[in-house]
């Protein structure tokens, strides 16, 4: 068999060009959203009177970590189960990507550990490891759920690497479950209430973020090729769950402000606190990643092509990621209310 004849150098220099630029951009985009949990405490706070805890960033910055971990492994659970429903012309299985649960696993881990490690220290960033009593762990209410998450996420990865990845669904549904007790401690009015709201709301913003990261990354490789319909046909597979998820992600995010401020105060509070500020950057990033959703569902549904949607689809979830960010920095800052 005659090999395929190479690709003519100026193809080959532009495919490089191409690969560099966007190792580049994705590279900027990471470090923005590193910068978000590191700088986001203390930009929010300037100017409301409130205390900055010790240690806001890096804590912020651990929990953005652990949202991100968390979202990737439900992401492709999610689209994975969806890809396996899509009825193919041939029959065959649609070509799935390599798994990176396993290193989501891993970020989470260390991640979690260092959480836990800020608990077993009094809610202080320890200065050195003499500070850390990891026996207090076990006394406490938020120790617990820290230490419930550390070996939630050892679980879960080695669940994904295991010949059956789709068990680590229970250890991932753990860590969901122990995020939602850990942001409405039994002080709060109706803690049960709240945590159930953060339940569906972190559920939900997993599944979205990402299953459309997942989505992408099915879809890079089908470009240009002759199963590019069966591509398509995922992403609107996923676009229709997606409405769904949105809609449950509105509800419980206005729930759960109002909870925290009352309709007769909001409007001071979204601008007058570290919290309402934050949480009002947070709403005008989901606007904006509804926009380009909508967007990309118009180009699937009227263009010619309808892997056009890739370009728009492939904003929304760069700016799922700085939600995600954002979301990291609101963990770290003193809620408006005390109840």
């Amino acid at each position: 068999m005659t090999p395929p004849p190479p690709a003519p150098a100026g193809r080959q220099e532009r495919v490089r060009r191409t690969g560099a630029g966007r190792a580049a951009a994705v590279l900027a985009l990471v470090a923005l959203a590193a910068l978000i949990p590191l700088l986001g405490p203390s930009a929010a706070l300037h100017g409301t009177g409130e205390a900055e805890a010790p240690g806001a960033g890096g804590i912020a910055l651990l929990r953005t970590v652990l949202f991100a971990a968390l979202c990737i492994p439900v992401g492709e659970l999610f689209v994975n189960r969806l890809a396996r429903s899509l009825p193919l012309p041939d029959g065959t299985p649609p070509v799935l990507p390599r798994s990176w649960a396993p290193l989501a696993a891993g970020a989470g881990f260390l991640a979690a550990l260092g959480l836990a490690a800020v608990v077993a220290t009094g809610n202080l960033v320890p200065g050195e490891g003499t500070d850390i009593d990891v026996g207090g762990l076990y006394a406490s209410r938020d120790g617990k759920l820290a230490l419930l998450e550390v070996n939630a996420f050892l679980l879960a990865g080695l669940c994904a690497a295991s010949r059956r990845p789709v068990t680590q669904a229970w250890p991932l549904a753990a860590v969901v479950v122990a995020e939602a007790l850990r942001a409405h401690p039994t002080t709060e009015h109706t803690p049960l209430t709240g945590a159930a709201l953060t339940l569906v709301h972190l559920t939900c913003a997993a599944l979205w973020a990402g299953g459309l990261l997942h989505v992408l990354r099915v879809l890079r490789p089908r470009r240009g090729r002759p199963d590019a319909v069966a591509g398509a046909a995922l992403l609107g597979l996923y676009a229709r769950v997606a409405v769904v998820l949105l809609a449950a992600l509105t509800a419980t995010g206005v729930c759960s402000s109002l909870r925290r401020m009352p309709p007769e105060t909001i409007l001071e509070q979204l601008t007058g606190t570290a919290y309402g500020r934050t949480l009002l950057a947070k709403v005008l990033l989901v606007a904006v990643v509804a926009a380009l959703a909508v967007w990309a569902r118009r180009r699937l549904r009227r263009a010619a092509d309808p892997l056009t949607a890739y370009a728009p689809a492939r904003a929304e979830v760069a700016a799922l990621g700085l939600a995600v960010a954002v979301s990291g920095v609101l963990t770290a800052l003193p809620v408006p209310i005390r109840w």
